[in-house]
């Protein structure tokens, strides 16, 4: 039985490893989705500018007077491209911060500020990379020993179902 643990310990620590060893390559697809999200909210701030712009408008006073429509329709665009706004700078700001951080840390960024909406769409064109960064091989290490330690903790409750201590018969 020992063998047999200690292979599916091995087994769990590589596929730790393999799922870990991912992640920098998942922050790096999602840093270049974060970049598309904000080239285009800028592309539609920037043209929404110049219409206001033209009517003699900041962008705040047309958003107010789209706000005070009477038309639904009309207030309805008005609370779209506010949020554009917003979103457009939450999302330069969390760019920013991509940039200032290290490569270890980039990945603390993407669990704790990641956009939901960027994160799915990341996730479902994601396409594996083999790991050939210092980040990639310290998240394939840190999956490995946590694979290998959660088939530790597995293994307690068989270890003693298994190996019972029996009384000793003289």
């Amino acid at each position: 039985m020992p063998r047999i643990a200690r292979t599916l310990g091995l087994a769990f620590g590589l596929l730790g490893g393999l799922v870990a060893s991912q992640t920098p390559e998942y922050a790096q697809q999602y840093r270049q989705r974060l970049g598309g999200a904000i080239d285009e909210l800028r592309r539609v701030v920037e043209r929404f500018e110049r219409d206001a712009q033209a009517i003699g408008q900041t962008r705040e006073g047309a958003i107010g007077q789209l706000d005070q429509s009477r038309e639904e329709l009309v207030r309805r665009q008005g609370e779209a491209m506010r949020a554009n706004v917003e979103r457009m700078a939450r999302l330069e700001q969390q760019s920013r911060t991509f940039q200032t951080a290290g490569p270890f840390r980039r990945l603390a960024v993407l669990a704790r500020e990641a956009d939901p909406e960027i994160a799915r769409a990341a996730y479902l064109d994601y396409e594996p990379a083999i790991p050939v960064t210092a980040e990639g091989y310290a998240a394939a290490a840190v999956g490995f020993l946590a694979g290998l330690s959660i088939a530790r903790l597995l293994g307690i409750p068989l270890r003693r179902l298994f190996f019972r201590r029996r009384p000793q018969v003289v």
